[in-house]
């Protein structure tokens, strides 16, 4: 959990299930957090009891037989969850792991996961039609009460047949527990849902599982051997944790449970048949820790690859241009970039060398080989904390405190700032921090570089970017509509998603693409840099985005591209889309799913 501290920093949640427990005795353990440092204080709480334990009776510390039956997280099966507050409020209640109790243990339920479901309202009807009565709307208690169903009807059905066959009600249990089949638990929970997940469930008695989407939009990433099963969003998490090489661990297929038996051994099993795949990119550029041997590669890629348009938009201008980075996930995109740099200063130095004269004396060689790209940790991250997956009502008191700059790093009014970032979404802490701070420095112009391409489109499958106004892309789009006098287009836009609302999901297109369509990438990119530029900024402001076939040649594993193209890989990603963009118009301030 500390090494995937990058997924979430709003809340963490454990739950423990002890097996063979005897009638009477706790199984279950689970305990959340949503202190500033949830993960400390979470194994705080857990650790406090035993270290208690040590200073009155060491001798039970090392007695497991007795820690099990009269100590909480003491067992098994252990399922832990990271949460950010992109939505919601940030109270305990909202962490995972979830849990569905019940006096029959094959009955109880923990489930966790990173997930968001397009169509909750359809699934919380499909409850309530079957005669439950959910205790909330969210996508997260639908999907624990959806697959709670269906362990209460696997259940019933194992009951009633052993019943028939004569065995007692305790041997009944016993029969339910070896015999429960979680691949159809799961198959009927699964068959409405649309959207992105990676979930994970533990079943009172050993029982447990992980359910990934059919699109393969969440990652997940799996390794067994005779001593344990571990299961984790992160690849490189489970080679550090248990010093493994990167070929032994294997990737949950889209569509798939790996089924983790409380004997034998795990199977992949077929829920829902895959769809194209579409594993989300942003997780690649963003979300996902870089030291990752594919992740890493891909973001030297990403920085690589945008390279040719900073070098002209600087004009060529190498010895006077310092390349910096902000935040610390772009480093290792801005380490591809330096290495493009460098590239093309070999081919100024080859043609500069091969135009001296004969004999040219050994300074002038040495000048031509000392041209480097010039480097500087130009901006300063005081806090370590990450203003993108922040709670909207905490983001902009924050944006403004977390860099500062490094001053006397660049020549006043002659230097250029280059300064490479991982994406732009809302562009906040461009306006109300960065390009300030930057400014102070006294540049001539400062380059803005995104590794990712413009965010264009909501996200509803995890990342959690729901409602257009939020997008400085889609402000652009906007503002130049509005200069160019063709503010008819966004009412018939507009008209067009009411109309697409009225069909099936399925038949639903994308609209707002149309928004986007007058204009080129350049068009939009220029307008996002007058957005940004505060009216307190001195330097020439320019900003780059990578271009979409930038990011599918630096990602080719990773096609779910919605965020820049409006591609989605469910019909209910058109609908989520279609229905931000009504809520824009109509001024609704909310989520649009």
């Amino acid at each position: 959990m500390e090494k995937q501290h990058n997924r979430g920093q709003d809340g963490a949640g454990l739950a423990n299930i002890k097996l063979d427990m005897p009638p009477g005795t706790r199984y279950i353990s689970r305990h959340r957090s949503v202190d500033q440092k949830p993960i400390q204080d979470l194994f705080s709480y857990v650790n406090n009891r035993f270290k208690i334990l040590e200073e009155e009776s060491p001798e039970k510390l090392k007695d497991t037989a007795w820690l099990k039956q009269n100590e909480a997280f003491t067992g098994e099966v252990f399922l832990g969850h990271l949460r950010y507050g992109t939505y919601g409020k940030n109270k305990v209640e909202n962490c995972h792991p979830f849990l569905r109790q019940n006096n029959w243990m094959t009955r109880n339920l923990v489930l966790a996961g990173n997930f968001n479901m397009t169509n909750v309202d359809q699934l919380f009807g499909l409850l309530v039609d079957i005669g439950q009565h959910p205790k909330e709307k969210s996508d997260t208690v639908t999907i624990l009460e959806k697959i709670g169903h269906y362990l209460d009807e696997e259940n019933q059905r194992l009951f009633e047949k052993y019943k028939s066959l004569g065995y007692s009600y305790q041997e009944i249990s016993e029969q339910i527990a070896k015999n429960m089949n979680i691949q159809n638990i799961l198959k009927n929970s699964a068959v409405d849902w649309d959207g992105g997940y990676a979930m994970a469930g533990m079943i009172g008695h050993g029982d447990a599982f992980v359910l990934r989407d059919p699109s393969g939009i969440r990652p997940a990433f799996w390794f067994e051997n005779d001593e344990y099963a571990v299961v984790a969003s992160e690849r490189p998490v489970i080679q550090t944790a248990f010093n493994l090489k990167w070929e032994d661990i294997q990737e949950v297929k889209p569509g798939h449970a790996l089924i983790i038996p409380k004997v034998g051994e795990s199977s992949e099993v077929l829920v829902r048949e895959p769809l194209p795949e579409a594993q989300c990119s942003f997780e690649r550029i963003y979300f996902s820790r870089g030291t990752d041997k594919d992740i890493y590669q891909e973001r030297l890629e990403l920085g690589r690859l945008v390279t040719p348009k900073v070098l002209e938009a600087i004009d060529y201008d190498m010895k006077n241009t310092v390349f910096s980075f902000i935040p610390n996930t772009a480093e290792m995109a801005y380490y591809g970039m330096l290495k493009a740099t460098e590239d093309y200063l070999d081919t100024v130095k080859v043609k500069k060398l091969k135009a001296l004269n004969p004999g040219a004396d050994d300074q002038e060689i040495k000048d031509i080989l000392a041209m480097r790209t010039r480097v500087d940790k130009i901006m300063v991250k005081d806090a370590k904390l990450r203003t993108f997956i922040t709670q909207d009502d905490a983001r902009d008191d924050m944006v403004a405190h977390v860099y500062d700059i490094t001053y006397g790093s660049i020549k006043r009014n002659e230097d250029n700032i280059v300064v490479l970032d991982d994406s732009i979404v809302r562009g906040t802490t461009l306006r109300q921090s960065v390009l300030r701070i930057l400014d102070r420095l006294e540049p001539k112009m400062i380059v803005v570089v995104s590794s990712a391409p413009q965010i264009r489109y909501p996200d509803c499958y995890g990342i959690d970017m729901a409602k257009m106004g939020d997008f400085i892309a889609f402000q652009a789009a906007v503002s130049l509509i509005k200069e160019r006098g063709m503010e008819k287009l966004l009412d018939e836009v507009y008209q067009k998603c009411l109309k697409q609302m009225e069909l099936p999901n399925d038949q639903m297109v994308n609209c707002v693409k149309e928004i986007y369509e007058p204009f080129t990438e350049d068009e939009i990119s220029e307008r996002i840099a007058q957005l940004l530029k505060h009216s307190d900024v001195n330097a020439e402001v320019k900003i780059i985005y990578q271009s979409i076939s930038g990011l599918h040649q630096a990602c080719p594993g990773n096609k779910g591209d919605w965020y820049f193209s409006g591609n989605y890989p469910t019909p209910g990603g058109n609908k989520v889309v279609n229905k931000a963009y009504i809520n824009y118009i109509e001024g609704k301030n909310e989520r649009a799913y």
